[in-house]
């Protein structure tokens, strides 16, 4: 069993995207630009948050946030939206979800510039991605797809089953997987009999928050296992959706949780807000 490190390819990216930002200050003065928004005081949010302003930060992303009241109203968020859409120092619009109940997050979502779109939520993007085209792709599967790269694991043609299909990760993970031509199930909280499915596997992705879901008999010897849930034990102890201690004795490659999928989620924002700022400095020419 080889594990596969989130961590270590992340600092090799930012490496990467550090050099990519000053070379981009350089050509044409621009710093890349991320803007926040932060609804609540939601804990885990709020880290989250804080997690990529740091990482902003230290590739050289200029990066702000904008702290909301929980009780804030749909039309002033809309508002500061619009503001960053038009606003040429920000390159890239991250909504922090989940959001209050008061609020329409798919509205919401659906105001940001396809070209800020750093998230890759919008329907435009959407679409890109399932049609195969160039366009910003959610950060954790695209993170996955990296990792999968870094390791040298061909998904061409392989089973692989994805377990969730939040639009989140679920089913934008199933569209990457598709477009790297792997054969591809998803199964979601309908689904009949699981271990019917995962026991089939070459690759298990799952992404649904449910401690221990994949156990060691629900999996063929050396399947590969991308474990992208995080939840928190009684304990306070993080883990994932994945039985690692007994899954790991039986797989090829898996990621730890923490320090697998994690990472690799804030290395591709950093990614993509790159790329807006590139896009964005080659509009203004």
């Amino acid at each position: 069993m080889q594990l596969l490190d989130g961590r270590a390819l992340c600092k090799k990216i930012e490496v990467q995207v550090t050099a990519d930002v000053k070379m981009l200050k350089k050509k044409c003065g621009c710093t890349p630009g991320l803007a926040v928004i932060l609804v609540g005081q939601d804990p885990a949010s709020a880290a989250y948050v804080n997690m990529k302003k740091k990482a902003c930060d230290r590739v050289g992303i200029y990066s702000i946030t904008h702290d909301m009241p929980e009780n804030i109203s749909q039309k002033a968020i809309e508002k500061i939206i619009k503001n960053m859409n038009k606003d040429s120092t920000i390159d890239g619009i991250l909504i922090q979800l989940p959001l209050p109940k008061q609020i329409d997050e798919r509205k919401l979502l659906d105001l940001v510039s396809p070209k800020k779109d750093v998230d890759g939520f919008h329907p435009f993007n959407i679409g890109c991605l399932t049609a195969g085209l160039d366009g910003f792709v959610p950060c954790t599967p695209l993170g996955v797809m990296k990792l999968l790269s870094e390791y040298n694991i061909d998904v061409k043609g392989k089973n692989c089953v994805v377990v969730g299909a939040s639009n989140i990760v679920g089913k934008p993970m199933a569209s990457l997987l598709l477009n790297a031509n792997a054969t591809v199930e998803i199964c979601h909280i309908f689904t009949d009999d699981l271990k019917k499915h995962t026991l089939n596997a070459d690759i298990v992705l799952v992404g649904v928050g449910i401690i221990n879901l994949i156990t060691e008999d629900m999996i063929k010897p050396d399947t590969v296992i991308i474990d992208i849930g995080v939840s928190r034990t009684k304990e306070g102890k993080l883990v994932g959706d994945v039985d690692f201690l007994n899954v790991s004795k039986k797989c090829s490659y898996i990621t730890p949780s923490p320090g697998g999928v994690g990472p690799m989620t804030i290395a591709m924002l950093l990614s993509n807000t790159l790329k807006a700022a590139k896009i964005n400095a080659q509009e203004k020419k």
